[in-house]
């Protein structure tokens, strides 16, 4: 079983490779990056807690310098009387959260903190930052929509997602358009040709600054390291570039790095995971550390600020549901046996500090956070991070390779890193999630855990522990084919991809033509089903073989649920299997709409 309580560190920003290309490691930022691949080319907020809390509590500020941002924290419920106190000394609130008791707020008063930890009511204060907050957080300029390419037809399967059996699960499901991924990272391209389809703007936004900003375009990439982990996670498979581990769920952007520095701050975070609990999201992939800390050491009153409102945070997203995934970090160190950092703070200059074990790297080592290590093909990647009871599990993360995925403009790309390893995990769990929709955060963690793939110790004094857990590997290698069912339906599998409008009062059709396949079909016929529509009780949906014999497999329930995603069983054995097998929908009601995505047919 997967414990609570995980551990990732974060890693540098890596810049995005040009077509094919592989991307060697970058700047100094905060993603959990890039292990060196061949050098060449270029190389995630959150919103209101609850209704009352969502919105921000004061107007725009005028920028002076010498702003910092603080991370203020007081009891969960009604904060108006602390949000009034920061007023009253010198600070401005550009951000609060009722529903667990944290207040972003910004001064350039440097006794500002120490006022305020002497305030009734206030727990803890902790400025977020070693550096000035940007002007560009009172009005931020919108990202760049990069101009597309396109891309020749052909769609292979990728080498990592034959060593997790993706692309035998996909035969079982390729996940369900009702789950929600969140990839909480610098931001994701929605306009990319296999990320478009499976893209959720209504969900998506910018959290960079610590408040949510859902302008058209917010979400979008201020680097490449998000619409690369996307396209792990949910590519779509529609004969273009690359596919996903999940390629039927839903992914939204929420952009928490800001630009400029490309940093993750704590208010960011914090913002990202409210964001991500209110707004439905089943996972969320966290391939960062929360800067200008590597780790967060809670003897430091600042730092410590910063552990409990992101944990906060954390712990309110998954109580609404929602599981985080996160990478363990590209440095090559044991994250149970911590004994110095380098590289913090990193928004100003680094200094060489002696940590322990106590010190986090957050929010990879917050409880409930699943902490994802990265393999090559069967050893653990060169940089990849470890630690006995800190890894969770192991997927693969490209070690000299490079894991190959999306970039922003059209564009397709290989990158390395714990980044890399931790969207095959969200996506796994995104399948988890939708052949089991009730499943809960806790659930889905012993699941990853139960499924994975036991891989021992190399003969390396670092890795401590058994077989079965241990600091390199966790409980293993994820495993989609088993996280989904252990083995994939037996016969042949044809499926068709092609979009159909669904209209109101209409009636659509998706054909299949089945070959190659002897005498009839069998008593037990999967019919894989993944349908995007508002209200599905509008719907009634037949199967229709070739001699036009009609099994219904769904007749107009389901009510205001949007969505169906699902196989069903249908005896076939009468009909001939060879032919062409339509999927035949009607929508029965006015005001929604929506469209066939995909079926299948398992023989």
């Amino acid at each position: 079983m997967i414990p609570h309580r995980s551990n990732r560190s974060r890693r540098a920003l890596v810049p995005a490779a040009a077509l094919g290309a592989a991307l060697a490691f970058g700047a100094p930022a905060a993603l959990a990056d890039t292990a060196p691949v061949s050098p060449s080319g270029t190389g995630a907020p959150a919103s209101a807690a609850a209704p009352q809390a969502a919105a921000a509590a004061s107007p725009s500020a005028t920028w002076v310098a010498g702003t910092r941002a603080y991370l203020v924290i007081t009891t969960p419920g009604d904060t108006t009387a602390v949000r009034n106190a920061v007023t009253a000394n010198g600070g401005t609130v550009f951000q609060y959260y009722d529903a667990i008791g944290v207040i972003t707020a910004h001064s350039a008063s440097a006794s500002f903190a120490a006022t305020m930890r002497g305030v009734s009511g206030v727990q803890q204060v902790g400025a977020t930052r070693t550096s000035d907050v940007p002007a560009d957080a009172y009005n931020p300029a919108l990202p760049a929509n990069p101009a597309q390419s396109t891309t020749p037809s052909g769609e292979p399967v990728r080498a990592d997602m034959t060593q997790i059996k993706a692309d035998q699960a996909w035969a079982v499901t390729t996940g369900s358009a009702s789950v929600k991924v969140g990839i909480l990272d610098t931001g994701v391209d929605d306009q990319h040709q296999d990320l478009a389809p499976n893209f959720n703007a209504a969900d998506s936004a910018s959290c960079a600054y610590g408040k949510p900003d859902t302008r058209t375009g917010a979400w979008r990439d201020i680097g490449t390291h998000g619409t690369h982990v996307a396209g792990t996670v949910a590519a779509a498979r529609n004969g273009k570039g690359v596919i996903g581990v999940a390629p039927g769920v839903k992914i939204s952007s929420v952009r928490i790095a800001e630009p400029g520095s490309s940093l993750f701050f704590a208010e960011n975070t914090v913002c990202g995971f409210m964001w991500a609990g209110d707004h439905g999201f089943k996972v969320t992939n966290n391939s960062y550390y929360t800067d200008p800390w590597q780790f967060n050491c809670p003897d430091d009153a600042d730092q410590a600020a910063i552990i409990e409102g992101v944990r906060r945070a954390q712990e309110y997203a998954e109580g609404k549901g929602s599981l985080q995934v996160a990478a363990a970090g590209n440095s090559n160190i044991d994250l149970a046996n911590k004994t110095t950092d380098t590289e913090s703070p990193n928004d100003s200059t680094p200094v060489t500090r002696t940590i322990t074990n106590a010190c986090l790297d957050i929010p990879t080592e917050l409880p409930g956070v699943v902490t994802v290590s990265a393999m090559g093909t069967t050893a653990k990647a060169s940089y990849s991070n470890y630690g006995l009871n800190v890894i969770d599990i192991t997927a693969p993360g490209g070690d000299g390779t490079g894991i190959y995925s999306t970039l922003p403009g059209g564009r397709y790309g290989s990158k390395s890193g714990t980044s890399m390893a931790a969207p095959h995990v969200a996506g796994v769990a995104a399948l988890l999630a939708s052949t089991n929709p009730a499943i809960t955060p806790a659930q889905l963690r012993d699941k990853l855990a139960t499924q994975a793939n036991d891989i021992a110790c190399p003969s390396d004094s670092r890795c401590k522990g058994t077989t079965a857990r241990n600091g390199f590997f966790g409980e293993g290698q994820v495993d989609a084919l088993k996280a989904v069912g252990s083995t994939p339906p037996p016969g042949t599998y044809f499926e068709n991809t092609a979009d159909f409008a669904i209209g109101d009062y209409t009636t659509v059709e998706s054909p299949i033509t089945v070959s190659g396949v002897t005498g009839n079909a069998p008593a037990t016929l999967k019919v894989g089903v993944n349908i995007v529509h508002t209200y599905i009780g509008d719907l009634k949906v037949d199967l229709i073989a070739p001699d036009g014999t009609v099994y219904t497999v769904h007749n107009r329930s389901g009510g205001s649920t949007d969505n169906l995603g699902r196989v069903y069983t249908v005896n076939a054995s009468a009909e001939v299997a060879n032919g062409t097998w339509k999927l035949l929908v009607n929508d029965n009601a006015r005001g929604d709409t929506g469209r066939i995505d995909s079926w299948n047919l398992t023989f």
